[in-house]
């Protein structure tokens, strides 16, 4: 029996990476200017995109939950295009962007970990990867008025709290796809 964890960590470790990074870069440059906000946005939502697609076409086409991470991550490359596209959006408009990706995104995290439950041990770190994405987007949309440094500060706590979560989640399922395959061996 193929163990369809065996090679589906890695990319989970590289988004979370990525997140970590991302929510770093917002702390050590508070001043950020809001088109450099727009350069690192799109940067990590196109990395944790590719990463999800990567992740979605390892699994073998049965696996519950593959679809919803496809789409997860085509919503992060299609935001991340959307950033890179218009570089002149005003903070309200980034703000929108970034809060409707989360809710989109978090919503499909949850969706694909709860599809997993039957299978992997602990599912609880993705999805609370995806409700940590859908809780920062609605408290996105719910302070507008924010100003643009106090949504860089959110949006690194974010991305760091995203990403540790994330590399949990990774090493539960290597763990998990090493024992599948010493009990399948």
């Amino acid at each position: 029996m193929q163990d369809p964890f065996k090679h589906s960590w890695w990319p989970i470790i590289l988004r979370g990476f990525c997140a970590v990074i991302f929510g770093l870069l917002t702390f050590v440059v508070p001043g950020v200017t809001l088109a450099v906000l727009v350069i690192l946005f799109g940067v990590f939502a196109l990395a944790n995109g590719i990463f999800a697609l990567v992740t979605s076409i390892q699994l073998p086409g049965s696996t519950s939950g593959r679809g919803s991470l496809g789409v997860q991550g085509a919503l992060s490359i299609i935001a991340g295009m959307i950033a890179f596209v218009y570089p002149g959006l005003t903070a309200l408009s980034l703000l929108f962007v970034i809060a409707l990706w989360a809710i989109i995104t978090g919503i499909a995290e949850v969706v694909f970990a709860v599809k997993l439950r039957q299978v992997l041990p602990e599912e609880w770190l993705l999805i609370l990867s995806g409700l940590l994405s859908v809780v920062f987007g609605v408290l996105l949309f719910a302070m507008p008025g924010a100003g643009i440094l106090s949504i860089v500060w959110l949006v690194g706590v974010y991305a760091i709290v995203y990403g540790l979560s994330l590399f949990v989640a990774a090493f539960k399922l290597k763990k998990f796809g090493g024992e599948v395959g010493a009990a399948t061996a």
